[in-house]
């Protein structure tokens, strides 16, 4: 009898072959995956943090006119 695939998220087969790709190449859980995928993006958007989420001390954050960038930013670096 075939096991039931559940998620709690909605996903194409396409979505989730690609997730459990990248998910194998990095020795990571499915689950891990997604958490480092969300924190990447997170920080890439919002390197100064937010309210809610702030850097970890000792994270060097470089403000640049009105708009806190990252390293890689003030560097023309994406």
């Amino acid at each position: 009898m075939p096991r039931t695939k559940v998620r709690t998220f909605s996903a194409t087969d396409r979505d989730m072959n690609m997730l459990e790709a990248v998910a194998k190449y990095h020795g990571f859980s499915k689950s891990a995956t997604i958490t480092s995928l969300i924190r990447k993006e997170f920080w890439r958007i919002f390197p100064a943090g937010t309210d809610k989420v702030k850097p970890d001390k000792g994270a060097k954050v470089e403000a640049t006119g009105s708009k806190a960038v990252s390293r890689d930013e003030a560097a023309g670096r994406h």
